[in-house]
């Protein structure tokens, strides 16, 4: 089945002004820019909230894979017998592109005492790479429609989540050992309109016991803020933290 795409690819890359053959330009140019607007929406939407990767570092990823995609289309061309050229296998360089971005991506996760950081910055690092082979590969609609998606992904459901867990917030908290934390954690829950699920246990350091816990509530009154300073108050409690933290 032919598709849109294709019909485009075609008619532009036998495009010829006199005895030169611009079409292939034409459509590398489309595909760089079109990387460039697409990548860049998702780099902004990181760079706005913050995030250690950014505009910056999206779109070279998305540009990148973008060239590296049009290299392995028309970059390797092979002279057979009858004195035709054909191309190699599309798909080999592309793929060392998707391993290797998986590397770079890996380095924006950032994992502290308070839980693991990054994983959505390192999705979009991910994912800017498959817009920019998209985009070089001249699927202009895919990679299109693909961005709406990660766009709409990454604001309207995040609004959606941070609803969910608003009265589930998962915690991590430091205390004193020998002291009844637990006995006097499950009071506080009780005082708060909550039930503590999902208890976790270890010593985190000498002296220091580290609980990760799942506080639930089915009360509109239930206030995670108050209920994490009511924690705090507890004999022997060194802090706690608060892991699913939306931003």
């Amino acid at each position: 089945m032919t598709t849109l795409d294709q019909v485009i690819a075609e008619k532009l890359g036998n495009w010829y002004i006199g005895e030169w053959p611009i079409g292939n330009f034409i459509l590398c140019s489309i595909a760089l820019v079109l990387a460039v607007i697409l990548c860049g929406a998702v780099g902004l939407e990181r760079e706005r909230r913050g995030r250690s990767a950014g505009l910056r570092t999206h779109l070279l990823v998305g540009i990148g894979s973008c060239i590296l995609m049009i290299v392995s289309i028309y970059g390797f061309p092979v002279k057979t017998a009858s004195g035709d050229f054909v191309n190699r296998d599309y798909a080999r360089l592309a793929a060392q592109v998707v391993t290797g971005v998986g590397f770079l991506g890996a380095g924006a996760i950032i994992h502290k005492k308070d839980g693991i950081r990054g994983l959505t910055t390192a999705a979009t690092i991910w994912i800017v790479m498959a817009i920019g082979l998209a985009c070089g590969s001249m699927n202009f609609i895919l990679a299109i429609g693909g961005t709406i998606i990660i766009l709409v992904s990454l604001t309207v459901f995040k609004s959606f989540e941070k609803r969910l867990t608003k009265n589930a917030p998962v915690l991590v908290l430091h205390s004193e050992l020998g002291k009844p934390t637990i006995a006097r954690i499950l009071e506080v829950a009780k005082e708060s309109n909550c039930i503590v699920k999902e208890v976790h246990s270890e010593i985190a350091d000498e002296g220091i016991l580290e609980l990760t816990f799942r506080a639930t509530s089915d009360s509109e009154f239930f206030s995670t803020e108050d209920f994490i300073n009511k924690l705090g108050l507890i004999d022997g409690v060194i802090d706690v933290d608060l892991l699913n933290v939306h931003k």
